[in-house]
């Protein structure tokens, strides 16, 4: 018997088991990839841009949503890159079993007796190998579509129920922790779908026909089903019932922990992109006075991923007088005037109350330059031309100081993270 076999289908035409969606599938990742390798970082931008504008009880319910979308959007950007691959390996065995329709002449390749035993039941005949390829890339396809869109639509469920609990809440006069409240949303909406599912599957069997728990499980596959959050879609299931649902559950999970993981460590960075390298012996000065910070200078400053701090127009002021601005920083500043501005908060709306509290704001934020307190500081509110953000700015007069360094300290709003950790004020240092 010949180690080549004789073709089992005309080489110039695809396999009759081709998937017929091919072509589809090509054309969609083809157009798709592109937008989607750059939906992850319009993302991060759009969180950058949104964050310092939140409230801490908001911010901490954009952090996980923002984490699911990134996820999603990586899983789409993946899927649609290896998709393009696998089908552009199946193309070039389509068009290599064309051009060598007789196969892979074993007998000409110089190897051993084992390997090519082995290779040969590992490659099987041509018409095998396309369908593999074939197949692999369709699966690839519809796996990476099927989890994205699951995180997409979970995403979009638990907003719309927090939207709605809070807004009860709310009418009732209640004041609650929304972080805690989302992640309550969040986890009621797994622990229902996932615990239905085992429920039905260890105990559906001695549920009584027409009973409550019955009618109950009825309804949460139903309407889960309904908006695409069941724990089975129909690829799912396609998946499971023709493999190892074990070894595909796992592959899922495993999945899911890297990417979360990667988009969440992803996000630390682009907070601190110091931590991420061998930086762990560079000098860092206690006080910051010694420390050069990009996002202390205007002209130098990344106003959409750089922190929220106060800020001058260059390192090297030329004319008469330093404009120093001082951005509102809600997760920080908030607090701190709940606290310490009782008496402006108690004064009705209107240009008094406004008046008092840009007062108090001054005492909070308060200034001093070359260690000596600027008591005669005017502040004006302003803001950030841009971020569009509101500020506080002052114009600091420096036509009678010395040629040579300087440092201007900025206080931190009292009991924010940075005071807690001893670095209670922004130190800005600049040259005449």
């Amino acid at each position: 018997m010949s180690d080549s076999a004789a073709p089992s289908h005309d080489p110039d035409q695809l396999p009759k088991h081709t998937t017929p969606t091919w072509e589809v599938e090509l054309l969609i990742s083809g157009v798709a990839v592109f937008a989607m390798l750059q939906l992850p970082g319009w993302l991060d931008n759009q969180l950058f841009a949104l964050l310092p504008r939140l409230s801490t009880d908001l911010a901490g319910v954009a952090l996980p949503l923002y984490i699911y979308l990134k996820t999603a959007a990586v899983i789409l950007a993946v899927t649609f890159a290896l998709h393009l691959l696998l089908r552009a390996h199946w193309i070039a065995l389509v068009g290599m079993h064309s051009v060598y329709p007789d196969g892979v002449l074993w007998e000409k390749l110089r190897m051993g007796p084992v390997q090519r035993e082995i290779d040969q039941h590992r490659h099987g005949s041509a018409a095998d190998s396309i369908e593999r390829a074939d197949n692999r890339a369709t699966v690839v396809f519809a796996i990476g579509v099927m989890l994205a869109t699951k995180l997409l639509i979970i995403s979009l469920v638990v907003a719309v129920t927090f939207a709605l609990v809070m807004a009860g809440l709310t009418l009732a006069g209640l004041r609650v922790d929304m972080f805690l409240v989302f992640s309550l949303c969040l986890a009621t909406l797994i622990l229902l779908l996932f615990g239905a599912h085992e429920i039905d599957r260890w105990f559906g069997a001695r549920l009584r026909e027409g009973g409550a728990a019955r009618r109950g499980l009825a309804v949460i596959f139903r309407y889960s089903g309904l908006f695409g959050i069941s724990y089975r879609s129909e690829v799912m299931s396609l998946l499971a019932s023709h493999s190892n649902e074990r070894r595909i559950n796992r592959l899922i999970l495993v999945v899911f922990a890297v990417l979360f993981t990667v988009v969440t460590f992803g996000l630390n960075s682009m907070k601190k992109p110091l931590q991420a390298g061998s930086y762990g012996l560079f000098p860092r000065s206690v006080d910051d006075s010694r420390t050069l910070r990009s996002n202390y200078y205007d002209d130098q400053r990344d106003p959409l991923h750089g922190p929220t701090t106060p800020f001058v127009q260059s390192a090297v002021i030329d004319g008469p007088y330093l404009r120093l601005t001082v951005p509102y920083q809600p997760q920080q500043d908030a607090p701190a005037i709940v606290h310490h501005c009782t008496a402006a908060l108690a004064l009705p709306e209107g240009d008094a109350r406004g008046d008092a509290l840009l007062e108090c704001l001054v005492r909070l934020r308060a200034v001093s330059l070359d260690g000596k307190p600027l008591t005669t500081l005017h502040y004006d509110v302003g803001s950030d031309p841009r971020t569009r953000r509101p500020a506080l700015q002052a114009m600091i007069d420096v036509r009678s100081l010395a040629s040579g360094r300087h440092v201007l300290r900025v206080e931190r709003a009292p009991g924010n993270d940075g005071a807690t950790k001893g670095n209670n004020a922004d130190m800005i240092v600049f040259w005449r």
